[in-house]
């Protein structure tokens, strides 16, 4: 009999998130380490927890003793897991200039790695599975980003504008873009030094005095160099980013997609994130974990990027937010009180209760559910959504 059970996510500390936003979501007490994430899935490495009658028992295990609760749909296209991974992420300090790789380079990746030898937990694995991880977001709070290449012209304008840099435009002007960056990457410390020193001491006052708009490439650069307590005698070639991504500003509800090789860090603010069940991150600088340039260079896009903006769900409605492929859908379900929304799950389907208070109910199984908390829906399962306090839900599950 298909069934919905009460889920317990994983909370990832990394050093780059804050301390408040998840714990008060979750209502628990954290005065200690960062809250960075808040998983909800069946990654290998921090499946979520059900909650059944005689205790609790991982997703990855229940899926594995019920490969039914994921839907026929989701089996034909994934096999016997659940392909996607939902999280709340806290991002207090810049995350690393980062890119996901494609499905087949994730496989060829993850085989390379395994031959050589390189254990799944050593810090220098660069793949901990074999599955693209293409992922969107939507915004929880004022969020900034990096997303992609600026146009050719929109980066040539940045680099001519600052005198230090304006020998690397009449380079570009001459060369594409991935030659251009591959040289950035691999730049001395010296060549460093040369292009973003001037800028960091003729900018420290006005940053200091807050004269700097953020949509300035100059501000996140003394920002990150202040956050990540980078010295200025090993500067990080990850800054030079800044002069050649977009910096995207997402207001409350608004999103993102982030395709494959598409070069991303987030800068600051709070988000809903949901991606292919991967955990593969290759690195460009801007973090203490692994860089791999080599690999970064190899599968990074870099194809002139538009910021493609995802718009605010309707305010009283369900909504499904477009999403480009199959391995993932976010819904957003609002309520008020004593409403009620009734629907079918045809694959295996999280719901997170964002705010508010609200009853789930399927067949002879109830359970109140509050801000913070979740639950696993069976695929095929007919239920109902109480609301017992005015707010707002999100459902992870598979197009339709």
């Amino acid at each position: 009999m298909a069934g919905i059970y009460q889920l317990k996510g994983c909370i990832q500390p990394y050093a780059w998130g804050g301390k408040h936003y998840i714990a008060n979501l979750l209502n628990v007490t954290n005065t200690q380490k960062p809250y960075a994430e808040y998983w909800l899935g069946a990654h290998t490495s921090a499946p979520s927890q059900l909650l059944i009658t005689n205790g609790e028992i991982s997703l990855l295990d229940f899926l594995h003793k019920n490969p039914t609760a994921l839907g026929t749909q989701s089996r034909q296209l994934f096999g016997d897991n659940l392909p996607y991974l939902l999280k709340i992420l806290d991002v207090a300090n810049p995350l690393s200039i980062q890119l996901h790789p494609t499905k087949k380079q994730a496989e060829v990746g993850f085989a390379q790695e395994n031959a050589a030898g390189v254990a799944l937990n050593n810090p220098t694995r660069t793949y901990k599975d074999d599955n693209h991880k293409p992922e969107m977001m939507i915004a929880l709070s004022d969020f900034w980003l990096l997303h992609g290449f600026k146009t050719k012209a929109k980066i040539l304008d940045t680099l001519r504008q600052r005198p230090s840099l304006a020998d690397l435009a009449t380079k570009l002007a001459l060369q594409n873009l991935a030659d251009f960056y591959a040289d950035i990457m691999l730049a001395t410390q010296d060549q460093l030094a040369q292009w973003l020193l001037p800028i960091i001491e003729g900018q420290q006052k006005a940053y200091e005095q807050n004269q700097l708009a953020m949509q300035d490439p100059d501000y996140w650069v003394l920002y990150t160099l202040h956050a990540m307590q980078i010295p200025r005698d090993k500067l990080d070639a990850g800054l030079m980013s800044f002069y050649l991504f977009n910096i995207v500003n997402l207001q409350v509800g608004e999103g993102i997609f982030q395709a494959a090789g598409v070069p991303h860090a987030y800068l600051r603010g709070q988000n809903i994130e949901l991606m292919a069940c991967s955990d593969n991150v290759i690195r460009g600088g801007l973090t203490p974990k692994h860089v791999n340039i080599e690999q970064l260079l190899k599968i990074i896009d870099c194809s002139e990027i538009i910021p493609q903006i995802i718009a605010p769900a309707p305010k009283n409605q369900v909504y499904t937010y477009p999403t480009p492929i199959a391995d993932f859908a976010l819904s957003n379900m609002p309520y008020a009180k004593n409403t009620e929304i009734s629907d079918r799950t045809l694959n295996g389907t999280i719901l997170l209760v964002m705010a508010g208070e609200i009853t789930l109910e399927a067949a002879q199984q109830k359970l109140t559910l509050k801000q913070g908390q979740a639950a696993f829906i069976e695929a095929d399962t007919d239920y109902r959504v109480h609301g017992m306090q005015e707010g707002y839900a999100v459902l992870a599950g598979l197009p339709l």
